[in-house]
């Protein structure tokens, strides 16, 4: 006779193997978020809430109210339009000035570059030249200047801060050979009115649509390209980021002929707002654009930095000197006012640095206390 165990084990294989095929299939469990990463994702929405930048923005609205409620006709149509047209030298260069400090750099020539582009625009005017061709020499009269400084830094191994105080005299001095003493004044009425005028009844200026969209470009450089996020680590660390493949030289280079650039274009606007081609013209506004670029939290030391809150320090220095003018403050006392920003803005990140530190080093102390009470109880 079979061996009826062995007989029934096939057909309770086969039973078995119904059942399963009949039985529904279980989808795999989605997979769960890592607790980690959301907790990465709150903290970079808290620092982005709380960084610099974010604080920065908060202050000039700060400012803004204070001076709104204190000084007469502060706010109004025509402070913004004028308040905007001193800002935008300072806002302007102040865009490739940030990247150039994040790297470890500074450029102190952008005021002689752009009274350089102004003397030339004069003399070319005065010469029969059109505007669009002296357009055209001032911004290679830019590039010039800021390949020079570039060159001197980069392929030389000078310090930035030695070339460009170099190169601020030799470049004022260049204005002052190209036009002397003389100005020139006779230019079109229609393209001078266009710089000076304003969008609607906002008492918003023309020219800031093409100032946005110098921010815009700079923004989306620094925060978004590849390019733009390698110039941080140059500012921590030259040699690190020349281990990783970032070419040191050429982006300091390129960031020199930005702030070139930028600066004739300066010069431009300030000679056609004006309706004044002078060898002085734009003298001593890089003490307001490095003090506008450290308050917006760009640190004096590279490594650090954000467009959004530039442009903030910016807008808080111009609104400031404004209300102060309007209350009948003399030029003395902004020049006062600017230097103190710009030490505070020095002095402050140090200071908190030197704060937090203790306070770390004081919750390091208290747990170790706490751990070593625990083990000897």
């Amino acid at each position: 006779m079979p061996d009826q165990t062995t007989t029934s084990t096939p057909a309770t294989g086969v039973a078995d193997a119904g059942r399963a095929s009949s039985a529904p299939v279980r989808e795999a469990p989605a997979i769960r978020r890592d607790p980690e990463s959301a907790a990465e994702r709150k903290l970079r929405r808290r620092r982005r809430l709380t960084g610099r930048g974010a604080i920065m923005i908060y202050a000039l609205l700060g400012t803004l109210i204070v001076c709104a409620l204190t000084v007469p006709r502060f706010a109004s149509v025509q402070t913004t339009g004028f308040l905007l047209l001193d800002a935008i030298p300072i806002l302007m260069i102040a865009m490739p000035m940030a990247l150039v400090i994040i790297t470890g750099e500074i450029d102190l020539s952008v005021a002689s570059t752009a009274g350089l582009t102004s003397a030339a625009m004069g003399v070319l005017w005065a010469a029969g030249w059109g505007i669009p061709e002296i357009f055209v020499v001032c911004v290679l009269i830019g590039i010039g200047c800021g390949a020079l400084n570039g060159l001197l830094v980069t392929a030389v191994g000078l310090p930035s801060l030695a070339v460009t105080i170099g190169t601020l005299a030799l470049y004022r001095g260049l204005a002052l050979v190209v036009i002397g003493d003389n100005a020139v004044a006779n230019f079109p009425p229609a393209l001078t009115a266009f710089f000076t005028s304003k969008i609607g009844g906002t008492g918003i200026p023309t020219v800031m649509i093409g100032v946005a969209v110098i921010v815009v470009f700079f923004g989306v450089l620094l925060h978004f390209s590849s390019f733009g996020r390698a110039l941080p680590a140059i500012g921590f660390s030259k040699e690190a980021a020349s281990f990783v493949g970032v070419r040191v030289g050429r982006a300091k280079f390129w960031m020199f002929v930005a702030t070139g650039v930028v600066s004739a274009l300066v010069g431009i606007y300030w000679t056609l707002r004006y309706s004044s081609a002078r060898s002085d013209n734009a003298t001593g506004i890089e003490l307001a654009v490095i003090a506008a670029v450290l308050l917006g939290g760009v640190s004096i030391f590279g490594g650090r930095g954000s467009i959004p809150g530039v442009v903030a320090g910016v807008l808080i220095i111009s609104s400031v000197s404004y209300a102060l003018r309007l209350g009948g403050i003399s030029d003395v006392v902004l020049n006062v006012v600017t230097g103190l920003l710009l030490v505070g803005s020095v002095v402050a990140p140090s200071l908190i640095a030197v704060v937090r530190e203790r306070r770390r080093s004081r919750r390091a102390a208290r747990d170790v206390l706490a751990a070593s009470a625990v083990a000897s109880a």
